[in-house]
């Protein structure tokens, strides 16, 4: 048995001579001989130099150091159980649930799923970032994280929330001052938004005649995320391929309209919500992870 551990229980035996009022009493709780406890004590009193206990054969009485003592392994005792029961999540899960996704998915189907959620595990805390940057679910930064288009290769658990296909817009007003394509051809004469992302190939696929193919586009702007190419191209500045989510409510009003449908190759991004999997994932990471699934199976993004 390690120090630390030898101390533990020394606690342990302590609090419940306290708690029981004589060494044959915590020795039947303990289920230890009285002289097995009375030697615990003196073990500690010897390593402490102080007296902690004055006993009698009929009573027990705390000295001033026994009482302080008292006090500290009571506390000790109580935080240690705690958090090991925040670790286990024994019955109803709980402990802090850190989730991490994209602004304009948070803001759209996210938070709106958070308030059932908190009704059904009410003793979950939910720690929502919302950003467009990506945080390192594998290194510990969230626990969960919703994240669109393949995923690479690692350690990370994977489970799928739905899929959006990919749509070319443009606003009417651009159209109307640079005219609309009508052969993925003609982009080559427009200006084209993309990703910045490293990998994100400058091109786009399409299929005509039975025939995928990629077309390499130009543009004088790039972003990281396709909430901003969406308002960028509802503004006017250009044409942008995004999935179908990021531009929702701007193909709803008509601020963006779709461009070369019948050449859309038809490839979707899927949504995945990713986690470190293995026996010991916390019973709120798979209750979250289970919630989702199920809540957004009948009303995920539309394709």
């Amino acid at each position: 048995m390690s120090v630390s551990s030898d101390r533990i229980s020394d606690l342990e035996v302590f609090s419940a001579v306290m708690d029981s009022g004589s060494l044959s009493a915590a020795g039947r709780r303990l289920d230890l001989a009285p002289s097995s406890v009375g030697r615990i004590i003196d073990r500690i009193e010897a390593r402490l130099g102080v007296r902690l206990l004055l006993r009698t054969t009929r009573s027990l009485t705390l000295t001033a150091e026994g009482s302080a003592y008292l006090i500290a392994a009571r506390r000790i005792l109580s935080d240690l159980r705690e958090t090991e029961q925040a670790i286990s999540d024994q019955g109803s899960p709980r402990g802090r649930l850190r989730v991490s996704t994209s602004i304009l998915y948070g803001r759209l189907f996210l938070v709106p799923l958070l308030g059932e959620f908190r009704r059904r595990y009410p003793d979950i805390l939910l720690d929502i970032s919302l950003t467009d940057a990506v945080v390192d679910i594998a290194g510990g930064q969230a626990d969960i994280g919703i994240r669109f288009g393949p995923m690479p290769d690692g350690p990370l658990i994977a489970r799928k929330l739905g899929e959006t296909r990919k749509v070319i817009v443009a606003s009417p007003d651009y159209l109307a001052r640079r005219g609309t394509p009508r052969l993925p051809e003609d982009l080559h004469g427009h200006d084209c938004l993309g990703f910045n992302f490293k990998r994100m190939a400058p091109t786009w696929p399409f299929r005509k005649d039975g025939r995928d193919y990629a077309l390499t586009i130009k543009g004088g702007v790039e972003a990281n995320n396709g909430e901003t190419l969406g308002q960028l191209a509802a503004q006017g500045v250009g044409i942008t391929r995004v999935g179908t989510v990021t531009v929702l409510d701007a193909l709803r009003t008509k601020a963006l309209v779709p461009l070369l449908e019948e050449f859309n190759p038809g490839d979707v991004e899927e949504i995945n919500a990713v986690f470190v999997g293995g026996t010991h994932m916390p019973a709120r990471v798979r209750c979250f992870v289970d919630y989702l699934v199920e809540s957004l199976r009948g009303s995920a993004p539309p394709k």
